[in-house]
């Protein structure tokens, strides 16, 4: 059975004194009200991942992430973080390619793949993501688009590499647009990922593939996402920022 995962990426949002609050919240609420074996990773800025990794060490299902790290080992990078600070802070999960990074600092391809591949070698986790603009899903070639970003991004990798990555899909035209992705438009995109691994890495790999929806995931669309074959789980923004919403979210399997 594929790992059920909640992601929240708080991007650049919460001082420390409300980040250290948000995530004591969804410490109790995750413990008071899930069940199941739903995996719940907490993504906040690098200024809170040392304390919050204190916070959830008792948190049996909760993990920490990075938003980002640097495809280079150390040096003179200002501003950056490499993997390996990040797993000596208590990381085990990384985002890679978020749709963000992609549009506002150009991060290419090839780039990712180098994160992916520092990223793994420090035993981090990466959560890469993946997905198409108004643009290209308005073409019709979405499905080709974002195979090429995997392919370019993550084919490089052997199969026990390629067994810890997680994917997660990004239609960034339905993203604060205004515009919705329905769950069966998330299924198909969801369905063919898997099936474009499944010919490169085989079916056994690609089904054991946890691949998250990164699209406006909110606590009154999650069930219905959720519930869909090939998604499982979701790659939560916005939602993220509110306890209550987030573990509703996390309920929703």
């Amino acid at each position: 059975m594929r790992q059920k995962i909640v992601a929240g990426n708080w991007k650049m949002n919460k001082t420390l004194n409300e980040g250290l609050k948000l995530t004591t919240e969804i410490v109790n609420m995750v413990a008071d009200e899930v069940r199941g074996d739903v995996k719940v990773i907490l993504a906040p800025p690098y200024i809170h991942l040392t304390q919050l990794n204190g916070q959830i060490k008792n948190a049996d299902r909760i993990f920490l992430g990075a938003q980002n790290c640097s495809q280079h080992k150390s040096g003179a990078f200002t501003g950056e973080i490499s993997a390996e600070m990040l797993a000596s802070v208590g990381v085990s999960y990384v985002l890679v390619g978020h749709s963000e990074r992609r549009e506002y600092f150009n991060e290419s391809n090839l780039q990712l793949a180098s994160k992916i591949d520092i990223a793994l070698e420090n035993n981090l986790l990466p959560i890469f993501c993946c997905g198409e603009s108004l643009d290209i899903r308005e073409s019709g070639k979405y499905e080709a688009f974002i195979c090429n970003q995997i392919k370019e991004s993550l084919f490089h990798l052997n199969e026990e590499q390629f067994s810890k990555i997680v994917i997660a899909y990004e239609p960034i035209w339905a993203i604060g647009t205004g515009k919705t992705a329905t769950s069966e438009q998330a299924q198909e995109v969801h369905a063919a990922i898997r099936k474009f691994i499944a010919g490169q890495y085989g079916g056994e790999i690609a089904e054991s593939l946890s691949i998250l929806y990164g699209g406006s995931c909110k606590p009154d669309n999650a069930k219905e996402l959720f519930s869909c074959p090939d998604v499982d789980g979701g790659l939560i923004g916005g939602a993220a920022l509110k306890s209550r919403d987030f573990t509703d979210i996390v309920k929703s399997f």
